[in-house]
């Protein structure tokens, strides 16, 4: 999709494929998790969102659980949604025959029914002995209210220099807009840990020269 929010060649080649999204926004999405008693948590572009208070559009809204919450998860949505396990450009249902995620699956996807758009992409997240763990870097462990925070709803963000590290991975131009939308209200500390990161994992990355500035 494109910055404008106009489905490109890559859109339109998904939906013939696996279907529509009609996503929920941070505020659908606590709906939806409404009653669900384990930890979670939103990522990507709406975490950069509700920190820096700049409004884009979005393909969709993530949110995340711990893996090991999975069938809790299930449980709360199989009545309402059909659920399917994503990864690898492949899906397969999540359900009592596929009860586990295969090894290639990171995400779940919710829709109702065939027919009907996707809904929420739900990410599933690692936990060492029940902290957060990066799944971009496995030496990365902390507790989850040490990596996240809460707004006003109370609903749950990951924090941004974070997210933002998710996202240079990619570093499309959304991304991009994302940096420059957070950079600026960083605390020097969150500063610091992002720029060691992203010359520690991406030491080619074009981010650099610009996390290099002040």
């Amino acid at each position: 999709m494109n910055l404008d929010g106009e489905p490109d060649a890559e859109d339109l080649e998904f939906y013939r494929r696996y279907g529509p999204w009609e996503p929920v926004d941070p505020v659908g999405a606590e709906q939806l998790m409404a009653g669900y008693r384990e930890p979670w948590w939103i990522v990507g572009g709406y975490a950069i969102e509700a920190f820096t208070r700049t409004a884009r559009r979005h393909e969709d809204c993530d949110v995340v659980i711990f893996a090991r919450h999975l069938d809790i998860f299930r449980a709360h949505f199989e009545s309402r949604f059909h659920l399917w396990a994503v990864g690898s450009g492949a899906l397969r249902p999540l359900d009592d025959r596929f009860p586990e995620l295969p090894d290639w699956a990171g995400q779940v996807w919710l829709r109702e029914h065939a027919l009907a758009p996707w809904r929420l992409d739900c990410i599933v997240n690692p936990d060492q002995d029940g902290r957060w763990q990066s799944k971009r870097d496995e030496a990365h462990v902390a507790d989850l209210d040490q990596i996240t925070w809460v707004d006003d709803r109370g609903i749950r963000y990951l924090n941004p220099e974070v997210t933002l590290l998710f996202k240079a991975k990619q570093a499309r131009e959304k991304d991009r807009l994302d940096l420059e939308a957070a950079w600026p209200r960083l605390a020097p500390q969150q500063r610091t840990w992002l720029r060691d990161a992203v010359q520690r994992m991406y030491p080619e990355h074009p981010w650099n020269e610009r996390l290099a500035r002040a």
